[in-house]
């Protein structure tokens, strides 16, 4: 098909030069065969392509149609002249040809429709803009045709002589519609389907403006014009019905550059074509389809005009309102804030600054949709505990601001109670129950500050203050300044003893009670600080997990736990060691990689290594849990469940999670020599994971007669300050050595030295 209509353009141009005689029989098969073959070239092309696509695509026969009918008029116009010469207009040829434009505009139409369904009225008033535009100068460049076709007497001829022009008028402006559009959506090769019917109805114009003026000599190269257009738009068919999942991966069509750059040039050539008209005389057609569009376009501007309005205004309340929440953002607060303080004059006011508890470990755990789940239903709560002249907006991340009208000390406090009830009852998110709480500081207004960044600052303080001490709320008072620079002192020099070797870890022995042998140890962290001397996890790992550095911490034990079993276990002393990992250092997934590799670094067996974890880990996010202890377990890893009991939760965890042992939580052991209940509680709790496969360890054992007791119940291990309290690993050893003989059916040791009970 291109070779044709490359091979017909070459004869027509050699032909018109010249270099061909006219009366040749090469000129003779160029202008009748050659020619017949370049119409019915893409005509046979579109109707392989309706073989392959059927009706799924009807714009596809319709092309086919469309192009057929053409090629049929033109063969009946080239055998009709070459058998007698001439023949009369109007002719069956011309119904051929007339019902190219009313198919092909039905294709047109059918392939952009199934598109574009659902775009915006401004897309749509692009497009009736550079359409009318378009055909407002097309009616210009055909006056004198128009003018022609229209000076005699009303007849069929006439009829079908303006059909023509006004057809070509509808062609081009369809084109430019498809262009404001932007024609990306309509597949790889659009730009064929609009240049086809535009090189066709160019062609089209051009011989319509000669005929006009007696100029047009039949085989020049204008008559290969209507050939290439047919070309262009078969290929276009062909290249659809080829990929016809396109319409699946259609891209979204251009509304901006491409829909304004021709909106704007039709504007222009509207107005130009009204200017043109004050200096000579154009068709009542060009001027009535200019006016016109400069009446859509005007009608686009006013859209615009509203679409910006609107935008601009969605632009301010986005600014000051929370995307996730929908409440009002910091910057709201702000604004609100200094506008109420600075009323004369201005009531009693308090600012609260809430942040919610362990809301890391949730996003850790569950990840970030949850947690952002979370924070919406806190925002709903809250707001429903207020009063409506309350503002209350959400600063970022967990923390919540509530500023409060005419509310002193007693109200501020009152509210606070309330916020903190209300966030105490259960959330489900995602068919999970989460228990979550809240810390709340106060600050009032004016007492603690005068201005809003001022009573932001210290409600934060106060904050901080209730979360340390967890009297869940807590006002703000001068001393408070004080204890926060030494919060911020110490979580820098935390971070100095993350890489100063300032963090040590001790080690308790656990009993096996049955034999009375150590076998294992659990590793303790503590801080030996440069002036306060040796700190206990009490007093910075709510520093650590606030400020992020727990992962770290979590590194620094491991590795220093792990040394030291390698020591032992090059000294002849097999003993395993168990390290506690919170909620955020699980939820990483790379930590089975990681513990596997600190192993593989030393020489460590993975059977040495003990993993605690809380049940609060376990039932967050059981998926999550399943997927990283069951790699931790299959690499040899064991794992344990730590202050077992303590949660509010489902045992069904413990059926479905790789788990080796259960410690008991020091909560029922220290009562269980007095409380029967407790120790009936405890009985059955040790029954239960010995049915279960799993080992059981008792916590915080501190006399006697709690050790025989669980001895009798056949509870495992026993750890507690009654045998040892945590040691450095040089003491230890020094008390592993110094044991003796343990109580024939107790696993009681005969004496225990001095060490134990320091």
């Amino acid at each position: 098909m291109g070779l044709s209509a490359v091979a017909y353009a070459m004869g027509l141009a050699l032909s018109s030069g010249g270099l061909i005689p006219p009366d040749s029989w090469l000129t003779l098969a160029v202008n009748r065969w050659l020619g017949l073959l370049t119409v019915w070239a893409p005509a046979a092309v579109c109707w392989l392509a309706v073989a392959r696509v059927g009706h799924r695509r009807r714009e596809v026969p319709l092309a086919a149609a469309a192009l057929t009918s053409f090629a049929a008029g033109n063969t009946y116009y080239v055998l009709a002249t070459s058998a007698t010469g001439a023949i009369p207009f109007p002719s069956p040829g011309d119904v051929g040809y007339l019902m190219f434009y009313p198919l092909m505009l039905t294709a047109l139409a059918v392939t952009v429709r199934q598109h574009v369904r659902g775009l915006a009225s401004s897309v749509w008033l692009d497009c009736a803009v550079g359409s009318i535009g378009a055909a407002a100068l097309l009616a210009v460049l055909l006056s004198p045709v128009l003018s022609s076709a229209l000076a005699g007497s009303p007849s069929l001829a006439m009829v079908v002589s303006t059909a023509y022009p006004m057809s070509d008028l509808l062609l081009v402006a369809a084109v430019a519609g498809i262009a404001a559009l932007g024609g990306r959506f309509l597949g790889g090769r659009w730009g064929l389907l609009m240049l086809g019917p535009l090189v066709f109805a160019a062609t089209d114009v051009v011989y319509a403006l000669q005929v006009s003026a007696d100029s047009y000599q039949v085989g020049t190269p204008l008559d290969a014009g209507w050939a290439i257009g047919l070309a262009l738009v078969a290929f276009w068919v062909d290249d659809t019905s080829q990929h016809e999942s396109s319409t699946s991966q259609q891209t979204r069509p251009a509304t901006g550059a491409s829909a304004l750059a021709v909106s704007t040039a039709a504007t222009v050539a509207g107005l130009g074509v009204l200017i043109f008209g004050t200096r000579t005389h154009v068709s009542s057609l060009a001027v009535a389809l200019a006016g016109l569009t400069l009446f859509a376009a005007a009608a686009r501007a006013q859209l615009s005009y509203r679409q910006l309005t609107w935008m601009a205004d969605l632009r301010r309340v986005a600014a000051s309102t929370d995307d996730l929440t929908g409440l009002p953002n910091r910057r709201s607060l702000y604004a609100e804030g200094h506008a109420r303080l600075a009323e004369p004059p201005s009531p009693l006011q308090a600012l609260l600054m809430l942040d919610l508890d362990k809301f890391k470990e949730v996003n850790d755990s569950l990840g970030h949709h949850v947690g952002d789940l979370l924070l919406v239903q806190v925002g709903n709560r809250l707001l429903a505990q207020l009063r409506e002249r309350d503002v209350l907006a959400r600063l970022g991340g967990d923390e919540f601001a509530v500023l409060l009208e005419d509310a002193g000390h007693d109200e501020a406090v009152d509210v606070a109670e309330k916020l903190r009830a209300t966030l105490a009852e259960p959330f489900t998110l995602e068919g999970i129950t989460l228990y979550s709480g809240a810390s709340i500081g106060i600050a009032l207004f004016p007492d603690d500050g005068t201005d809003l960044s001022s009573l932001l600052r210290k409600a934060d303080i106060a904050m901080y203050k209730a979360k340390t001490t967890g009297h869940g709320h807590h006002i703000y008072s001068g001393a408070d300044d004080t204890n926060q620079a030494t919060r911020l002192q110490t979580v820098e020099e935390l971070r100095t003893a993350l890489t100063a070797d300032q963090l040590v870890v001790h080690y308790q022995p656990k009993i096996d009670l049955d034999t009375g042998e150590v076998n294992s140890v659990e590793a303790l962290v503590r801080w030996d600080h440069p002036k306060r001397g040796l700190l206990y996890p009490d007093a910075f790992l709510n520093l650590v997990e606030d400020s992020g550095l727990m992962p770290t911490l979590t590194r620094v034990v491991l590795a220093q736990a792990l040394d030291q079993v390698a020591t032992w276990h090059a000294q002849g002393q097999q003993l395993t060691v168990s390290v506690n990992l919170s909620a955020s250092s699980l939820s990483d997934t790379d930590l089975p990689k990681q513990v596997a590799s600190m192993l593989a670094a030393r020489g460590v067996s993975p059977a040495a290594l003990q993993l605690e974890i809380t049940e609060e880990f376990l039932m967050a996010d059981r998926a999550r849990a399943r997927a990283i202890l069951t790699r931790l377990r299959r690499s040899g890893v064991q794992i344990s469940v730590d202050d077992f009991g303590t949660g509010y939760s489902s045992l069904s965890y413990l059926r479905d999670l790789p788990i080796d042992e259960l410690k008991l939580d020091h909560s029922f052991i220290i009562p269980m020599a007095d409380d029967e209940r407790t120790a009936t509680l405890v009985a059955s709790t040790i029954a239960l994971a010995h049915s279960l496969g799993l080992r059981m360890v008792a916590e915080g054992v501190e006399t006697d007669v709690t050790y025989t007791h669980l001895a009798r119940l056949g509870c495992d291990q026993a750890q507690g300050y009654l045998m040892s309290r945590p040691l450095p690993a040089a003491e230890l050893d020094e008390w592993l050595r110094n044991r003796r003989p343990v109580l024939q059916g107790t696993g009681l040791p005969l004496a225990r030295p001095t060490a134990a009970l320091g």
